[in-house]
């Protein structure tokens, strides 16, 4: 066997000199800041630790807060109104309490719906049928609000009477309160 391939695998007495010549590589130190004890940076560590879970917190909390009273603001009331002894068809009601509104889901033929809005602030009540192009508000007395029947009764045969486009489209949209507004934002409105 030739020197340096023995059965051990020994090295030759020459590359283990050539090894043993260079010296390892020098390493340096990262600079330290002498004036800070190493007790102190893990208390100040924990100190932002604790400040930034108490800010996450609060934000949370503040938003959740925000997004509860913004949902109980907006819808006060809903609910189902059932007719005398159960019968008759369920009317659905939202209340808003801010902006003085009740909102009804009422029937406007055979599968059909419309809208009909309370605006208890500017006294007027609003219809949008979503089978037609038009919107119709009346003025209400404060001290008398019509049914919801007598109302749609009303506003469904005004309908009727508009079918020759005789009459004229409201142009002041201002005094019509944001509820109604939005409701008939995309159609012409009508007095009834």
């Amino acid at each position: 066997l030739p020197k340096g391939t023995g059965a051990h695998g020994e090295m030759d007495d020459s590359s283990k000199e050539a090894l043993m010549e260079e010296a390892p590589p020098r390493y340096t130190e990262s600079p330290r800041l002498p004036c800070i004890p190493h007790e102190l940076k893990s208390l100040l560590l924990m100190a932002v630790l604790v400040l930034v879970a108490l800010v996450v917190v609060n934000v949370a909390f503040l938003l959740l807060g925000l997004h509860l009273s913004e949902s109980h603001a907006e819808t006060v009331l809903r609910m189902t109104i059932h007719g005398l002894d159960g019968e008759g068809t369920p009317q659905q009601l939202a209340v808003s309490k801010k902006e003085r509104t009740g909102t009804f889901a009422v029937g406007d033929g055979l599968n059909a719906t419309a809208t009909v809005v309370y605006d208890y602030g500017k006294l007027l009540v609003g219809y949008r049928s979503w089978r037609h192009r038009a919107c119709y508000i009346t003025r209400v007395d404060k001290d008398n609000f019509p049914g919801l029947d007598a109302v749609t009764e009303t506003f469904q045969r005004r309908r009727g009477e508009d079918a020759g486009d005789k009459a004229v489209a409201l142009a002041d949209r201002s005094i019509l309160g944001t509820t109604i507004n939005i409701l008939c934002s995309t159609v012409p409105v009508f007095w009834a």
